[in-house]
């Protein structure tokens, strides 16, 4: 499942209305006094901070972003390097979007549109990649597949027939409350339009209104008032994101846990890995505005850098292989097994996956093929997933290894951190973990691309992930004879330490050491990266 935000659940409202390394530059290291009484930005961020704090540096900012700005300014000056490849494993990416359509990769040894396989590798027409999912989009979760085939003897079951049971009606409550909500809050703007006769009214006007107690108007201005009070800075905004709420539950309740629901368009067995090659088509594009995620993604990694338009990339010459894998639902393991086997075998060095799932029919399939990627020295960057939890006791997948054992030297995954340093720091649906998460990026409100050439702002691990991805290209891209481990490793180890306590799983009960977060202990940092790799390279 594509792994971002779950709604905001507005519960109030609901409740009411119903190391250091020698060499010619310094590495960066974070202050060794307590984070919170280190300098921070304590004045919210301007627009420009907000669409760019990723790439902002720490010292110079008080934002803990990656010092992508600094490396460019300092180290890069201009030089292009080698041209990297970098797959987007996700949902569709629109290859025509103003920001991205420079930068995405085609096959240079197949021909667009006479409906042959030209270059033999299984695949009929992947100019720019591939489209394992066809037509489909909605699909069911994994736990739901399990429990579909009412077979008991697959592994955890049961509890996936319990969290099963337990998350439908949790999406039948939740969407009954967003129902309420969102009739309420569309009433009001409604109300508040007509009143002002224009829909650009503003918190300002509507404090202002006196309006007779119990009247319609009077409900509607309480009904802003506490949208306004809870971080809406307009009615029409939380009307949107209500019903995004809305939707989300509906799909939930329809597709992703409705145990007769069939969202497969490809004509094979998902639970054959070997049946029907080449399956799918070549049309990476989103089948609708709203699959976003994909685009979002690959602007995050590659958007093109300083051409006045809406988003900068991470990496300056990269190219991006369009895999479209991952549906309205949990994707199947054969189609990311599947979709990692084709990037490899198709020139791809860095690959992005954000996605991710809590229970897993065939991780095998998937293990197999992230531990081709790294023989084949190939660099697979994952995002940790949004749940809050420790990933070193709860299962997410894919994953590396069997019992801590790893099978890759080139696997990243990735926690995402919010735009604030200090307690903070870490985002609060972040997963984490000592032993299976690697390094920690900006992934909360992260501005990228999203179709038909506009730009949103984001929040999950599937930002953090190319945020990463974006690093290690720019990496190899300048050093290209580096291997995918050392690249994996300089990454690692030149990051920011952060040596105190913060916020873990946005429970401010649960203070832990940074450190103990991840295996790096470290947040990623672009400029002390490339300074790195110079270092090695010699």
């Amino acid at each position: 499942m594509k792994i971002t935000y779950k709604p905001i659940l507005f519960s109030a409202f609901a409740a009411i209305v119903l190391s250091s390394c020698g060499g010619s530059a310094p590495i960066l290291s974070t202050p060794i006094e307590n984070v919170d009484n280190t300098p921070m930005k304590e004045s919210a961020l301007t627009e420009a901070e907000a669409h760019n704090w990723g790439h902002l540096d720490l010292v110079k900012d008080t934002i803990p972003g990656m010092s992508v700005d600094k490396a460019y300014a300092e180290i890069i000056k201009g030089k292009k390097g080698q041209q990297i490849i970098v797959a987007v494993i996700d949902s569709g990416i629109d290859i025509t979007h103003e920001d991205l359509d420079g930068v995405i990769w085609t096959n240079p040894k197949e021909i667009a549109g006479n409906g042959k396989d030209d270059d033999g590798n299984g695949y009929v027409d992947d100019i720019h990649g591939w489209n394992f999912l066809g037509d489909g989009y909605d699909e069911q979760l994994e736990m739901t597949r399990i429990v579909a085939t009412g077979d008991t003897s697959i592994p955890r079951y049961a509890e996936a027939a319990e969290k099963l049971e337990k998350d439908y009606q949790q999406a039948l409550s939740g969407k009954q409350r967003y129902d309420q909500i969102y009739g309420q809050v569309s009433s009001a703007n409604k109300v508040l339009t007509a009143h002002f006769k224009k829909e650009d009214y503003t918190p300002a006007e509507v404090n202002a209104i006196t309006a007779e107690e119990g009247s319609e108007l009077a409900t509607a201005v309480a009904t802003a008032k506490f949208m306004y009070a809870n971080g809406m800075t307009s009615i029409s905004e939380a009307e949107k994101q209500i019903k995004g709420g809305v939707e989300y539950f509906t799909d939930q309740l329809n597709a992703n846990l409705n145990k007769d629901f069939n969202g497969r368009k490809t004509g094979d067995n998902p639970n054959d890995f070997n049946d029907k090659p080449g399956y799918g088509n070549g049309n990476v594009m989103p089948v609708k505005k709203s699959e976003s995620h994909g685009t979002h993604v690959a602007g995050i990694i590659a958007a093109e850098r300083n051409n006045g338009l809406g988003a900068n990339g991470v990496a300056n010459n990269v190219k991006i292989m369009a895999l479209r894998a991952v549906p309205n639902g949990d994707e199947y393991d054969k189609d990311i097994a599947k979709a990692i086997r084709y990037a490899v075998d198709n020139g791809a060095k860095v690959i992005n996956g954000s996605f991710g799932k809590s229970f897993s029919m065939h991780p095998e399939w998937v293990r197999d093929a992230i531990k081709y990627a790294s023989d084949k020295g190939v660099i697979f960057v994952h995002a940790a997933g949004n749940d809050s939890k420790d990933v070193d006791v709860e299962a997410n997948f894919p994953d590396d290894n069997i019992d801590y054992v790893e099978l890759s030297n080139t696997y990243i995954r990735v926690g995402a951190l919010a735009p604030s340093y200090g307690t903070k720091l870490v985002a609060g649906f972040s997963n984490y973990g000592k032993k299976n998460v690697d390094v920690f990026a900006p992934g909360a409100q992260v501005y990228s691309t999203t179709p038909e050439n506009e730009y949103d702002t984001k929040g999950g691990t599937s930002m953090a992930a190319p945020a990463v991805a974006g690093v290690a290209a720019l990496v190899w891209s300048q050093y290209p004879k580096l291997t995918g481990a050392q690249v994996k490793q300089i990454i690692m180890d030149s990051g920011l330490a952060v040596p105190s306590k913060v916020i873990v799983g946005g429970d401010a009960k649960n203070i832990q050491p940074f450190s103990q977060l991840s295996q790096s202990a470290k947040i990623v940092n672009a400029y002390n990266a490339l300074v790195m790799a110079s270092q090695i390279s010699k």
